[in-house]
């Protein structure tokens, strides 16, 4: 390494984020739900196995095994990873397609922290996700 580079900021170059991973009970079950429910299409299976889907925009989501590991118990403030925030076009609507399909609801319809509203639910293993409406600008 020179002493220019040593002097000079080197940025991270973040583009975004690529995907998050699920460990799933059954990851051919709740790739298939991600799919059917919540509008994922399957872009590439790896055999361990492991899908990697694709959300309209783009965006990837992995659905991968589980190890042996118990599921801790958590809530929205548990330190870690806490949810996956899905932004939706009309929250109403995608309210009634998820009552179509039972979905466990986690809460109701509330303000989100930054502008929008936001409503809490789980997927069939339990993990919590979110619908949310709002501007790409904050409110």
């Amino acid at each position: 390494m020179t002493e220019q580079t040593k002097n000079t900021p080197i940025k991270l170059g973040l583009l975004g984020v690529d995907h998050p991973a699920v460990a799933a009970n059954d990851v051919e079950a709740l790739s298939e739900w991600y799919c059917a429910i919540l509008g994922y299409e399957r872009w590439f299976q790896h055999p361990k196995p492991v899908w990697m889907l694709k959300a309209p925009d783009g965006t990837l989501l992995e659905i991968m095994p589980k190890d042996e590991t118990p599921r801790p118990e958590r809530s929205t403030w548990t330190p870690g990873w806490s949810h996956l925030a899905l932004r939706v076009q009309d929250i109403d609507t995608a309210i009634a397609h998820l009552d179509q399909h039972q979905v466990q609801w986690g809460g109701e319809l509330s303000p989100a922290i930054g502008g929008g509203r936001v409503r809490n639910f789980f997927d069939p293993e339990g993990n919590l996700l979110q619908i949310l409406e709002r501007a790409l600008s904050p409110e």
